[in-house]
C-alpha cells in the first residue's frame, strides 16, 4: 500500500511508539486520525498538520471506538490502515497476579485490538483493501521471569493476527504484526503493576533499547510491503534482528 495520501488510524497516539509513527506518517504525505485517552496530547500534535485529526478514544469502549471511526471517515472519507499501538504492561510472578488486573489488561492488549479491527474491517472490504497493524511485543519470542500476564495478552495478539491475516485475505485487507524490542518511551512507567520489575528491567535494557522513531520506521515499512511479520528483536533474545 502507498502510504502517500493515505488514511491511517493510530491507537495509542499520544507518545512513544503510536505519536512516532503519527509524525512519520504525516511527514510521508499520510493524512492521520490520532486515537488515545488523553486528549491533550494528540491534540497538541494535531494542531501540527492539516491532515491530522485528533479524537478522544478509550479503545475499551465499544461507543467510543464507534464514534472514532464515525469521525474519521466524515472528515477524511476512508480509512486505509489502522495500527493497533495502544497497550500496556503489568509484571508479577505467577502467582501474585492479579486477577482482576490480568482482566483489565486482557481487555486493552487482546480485546480492544478486535474491537478496532472489526469497527474498520466493513469501510476496508467495501474500499477492496486495507492494512491493519498489530503492535506485538519482542517479549513473546522468549521467556522472562514476571512477564507472564503480560506476554499471555500479546501472544494472544499473536495469534489474532496471523488468523485475521488468513480470514480477510480475499478482501484484500492485509493484516501484519511488528515485533519491537525494548522502547525508549513511557511503557515502563506506565504499567499496571510491578513497577519495581519494570524499572529494573527497563535500566538492564537500556544499552539496547530502540528509538520510537525506529519502531516507526519499521511500521511504515510494513504497510507498504504487506509482509506478515516484521521482528526488532536482536537474535539473542529470540528474534531475528542483526542491528
Amino acid at each position: 500500500m502507498n502510504i502517500r495520501d493515505s488514511v491511517i488510524m493510530i491507537t495509542g497516539a499520544s507518545s512513544g511508539i503510536g505519536e512516532a509513527t503519527a509524525r512519520a506518517a504525516l511527514q510521508a504525505g499520510s493524512r492521520v486520525i490520532l486515537l488515545a485517552r488523553r486528549k491533550q496530547r494528540i491534540d497538541a500534535l494535531a494542531e501540527t498538520s492539516v491532515n491530522a485529526l485528533a479524537v478522544a478514544c478509550d479503545v475499551t469502549q465499544a461507543d467510543e471506538i464507534e464514534n472514532a471511526v464515525r469521525q474519521g471517515l466524515a472528515r477524511f472519507g476512508r480509512i486505509d490502515v489502522l495500527i493497533n499501538n495502544a497497550g500496556q504492561g503489568l509484571f508479577a510472578s505467577v502467582e501474585e497476579i492479579d486477577t482482576a488486573a490480568f482482566r483489565a489488561l486482557l481487555d486493552l492488549n487482546l480485546i480492544a485490538p478486535l474491537m478496532m479491527m472489526q469497527a474498520v474491517i466493513p469501510q476496508m472490504r467495501e474500499q477492496s483493501a486495507g492494512s491493519i497493524i498489530n503492535v506485538s511485543s519482542g517479549a513473546t519470542l522468549a521467556t522472562y521471569p514476571g512477564s507472564a500476564a503480560y506476554t499471555s495478552s500479546k501472544a494472544g495478539l499473536n495469534m489474532l493476527s496471523d488468523v485475521a491475516r488468513l480470514d480477510l485475505a480475499d478482501a484484500g485487507i492485509t493484516v501484519s504484526t511488528i515485533y519491537p524490542f525494548v522502547t525508549a518511551s513511557e511503557f515502563y512507567q506506565s504499567v499496571k503493576s510491578g513497577q519495581e520489575v519494570a524499572t529494573e528491567q527497563s535500566a538492564a535494557f537500556a544499552a539496547f533499547a530502540h528509538t520510537p522513531e525506529r519502531v516507526a520506521e519499521t511500521i511504515l515499512a510494513v504497510i507498504t510491503s504487506g509482509e506478515a511479520q516484521v521482528d526488532l528483536v536482536p537474535r539473542a533474545y529470540g528474534g531475528s534482528d542483526d542491528g
